[in-house]
């Protein structure tokens, strides 16, 4: 595959890296400082462009791509709030539009556990849930994707929570998840989910060691979206 890639950060280049390991080719690599490039480029000869920028760019980035014929694979984090225009574009273009807040595959089960977790919790009662995050100092959005995904799972399977906020800030809502957000470097990522009662406590933690395993993630995703249309999800790649 010829591969576009839309953000050469941290993650950028570990995607490409792994990319090219697995026998393909970058058509370009665009950051903030070479955007202009884009206009040169020849989009018939682009299979994927895997999108990793950040929340300012990352609506323009992704329909740039669409409105080429260019499938998408999108992990920006922190511009979902005009997702649904991206979703109202694939349809229009007949596109390809992938987008996970994170594409671990050991997350992705870690999602699973917390859902199943969340709807064993709304069996029984005594228990105060809790939300902590773990990222790197460059991380920008808080909380993280991975985070927002996490408790949009503890929603849709405890029926006391039904919105979330971030740890200290004011809330008026006694049915809002506490998340505390966290930046501390190196770390590339820890999710911990705590239910808390006078007589116990139940906790479960990804960690992630590395930025491979997200990276490695997108990648995979790149070679599976190849002939496909329509708004994608990890969902649909794992087959859970």
């Amino acid at each position: 595959m010829n591969i576009l890639i839309l953000g050469y950060g941290k993650m950028g280049k570990i995607i490409g890296e792994i990319a090219e390991s697995r026998g393909h080719s970058l058509a370009a690599k665009i950051n903030i400082d070479n955007r202009h490039e884009l206009d040169s480029l020849d989009a018939s000869k682009i299979d994927v462009a895997i999108e990793f920028s950040q929340p300012e760019a990352a609506v323009e980035n992704i329909a740039w791509a669409m409105e080429r014929g260019i499938p998408v694979v999108s992990g920006t984090t922190g511009w979902l709030s005009r997702k649904a225009e991206i979703e109202k574009l694939t349809a229009e273009q007949n596109g390809a539009f992938f987008y996970a807040s994170n594409y671990s595959i050991g997350v992705n089960i870690f999602f699973k556990v917390n859902e199943f977790l969340a709807k064993l919790m709304n069996e029984t009662s005594g228990y105060q849930a809790s939300m902590e995050e773990i990222h790197h100092t460059e991380k920008k959005d808080a909380p993280s994707g991975t985070a927002i995904t996490l408790a949009e799972g503890i929603f849709k399977n405890l029926e006391s929570l039904n919105s979330w906020h971030l740890a200290g800030q004011p809330n008026g809502n006694e049915h809002s998840l506490p998340i505390t957000a966290k930046r501390i470097d190196p770390a590339p990522g820890t999710h911990i989910i705590r239910y808390s009662s006078a007589i116990d406590e139940i906790e479960i933690t990804h960690t992630a060691h590395s930025r491979q395993g997200f990276a490695l993630g997108a990648v995979l995703v790149a070679e599976w979206i190849q002939g496909r249309k329509g708004v994608l999800s990890m969902d649909d790649f794992l087959s859970f």
